[in-house]
């Protein structure tokens, strides 16, 4: 049996099993022999490219970030094959009560920014680099309010967010920290209620996960992956519910000029090293 392409996964929803077993079918029945790992963390997923038990990894745009350093340091460079069309071009959003007397960023100073988990790219490290980038300095202009939720998993789940919508809706905070898909998301469940709040600012444009190759990984096999990944169709009636599970329509090439500002966070708020390690204090996971 040829050796199999071996893939690494974060679960952080019961559906990334579904999910993966459907497409290892789907790449073993098109001649790629596929497996995958699932992992409870981003942190040991990144940590497998270097020793060897990964090929590839579908990785969160934090976690891309710390395999760039790691690979980097260690002369094992890693690269990114594909990523989904929902992953280009998102922003994440401040917002505030619809009747608070907050007009401008500059209203912050003194309150509280309810955000998502330590690791969340998009509902804590982005909004608040877009507010040191306009002069607020997370905790010492303002009062940060976490909220950490299954660490490691780079705010995946959501939750956090959710818990600092219901934050700030309840008055426990001035203002709170999503991407915006969840701010919609949030509106039409109830959490916010239609009209109860609104958007105060928003972060540049920036995108989200890749699927990140580890410098060894056998490269014939990689190129079928991508192949295969960019050649799958919304129509294909066998792969539209696994698609829809992902939360994409179409598979898309890499790029990754859309993390330049996460990786700048990163490096104000001392999240990673320049050699990817962990330096942020509190962070579990």
């Amino acid at each position: 049996m040829n050796k199999p392409l071996i893939m690494g996964a974060v679960a952080y929803a019961p559906k990334v099993v579904t999910i993966w077993e459907g497409f290892k079918q789907f790449f073993e029945d098109n001649g790629l022999p596929f497996d995958f790992v699932l992992y409870s963390n981003y942190e040991r997923q990144v940590e497998a490219l270097f020793d060897g038990s990964l090929d590839i990894a579908w990785n969160s745009p934090l976690a891309w970030l710390r395999a760039e350093r790691m690979g980097r340091a260690l002369g094992k460079p890693v690269t990114s094959i594909a990523m989904r069309d929902s992953d280009r071009d998102l922003t994440s959003l401040i917002v505030v009560r619809a009747d608070a007397k907050i007009e401008q960023v500059a209203d912050l100073r003194g309150k509280t920014v309810a955000v998502g988990a330590v690791d969340s790219p998009q509902a804590t490290l982005l909004p608040l680099y877009h507010l040191y980038q306009q002069g607020l300095k997370a905790g010492t202009d303002f009062t940060v309010q976490r909220h950490d939720l299954l660490g490691g998993k780079h705010g995946d789940h959501i939750g956090g967010e959710r818990d600092a919508a219901r934050a700030l809706l309840a008055g426990q905070a001035d203002a709170a920290c999503m991407i915006a898909g969840n701010h919609l998301l949030f509106t039409s469940e109830g959490t916010l209620p239609a009209g109860s709040t609104r958007i105060l600012t928003q972060t540049p444009l920036f995108d989200h996960c890749n699927f990140t190759v580890a410098a060894d990984a056998p490269a014939k096999l990689v190129a079928r992956m991508r192949e295969l990944l960019l050649g799958m169709s919304w129509d294909d009636p066998a792969l539209r519910p696994l698609l829809e599970l992902e939360g994409l329509k179409q598979w898309m090439p890499e790029r990754t000029e859309g993390y330049r500002d996460l990786d700048a966070a990163v490096d104000v708020f001392g999240f990673y090293d320049k050699e990817g390690r962990i330096t942020c204090a509190d962070y579990r996971y």
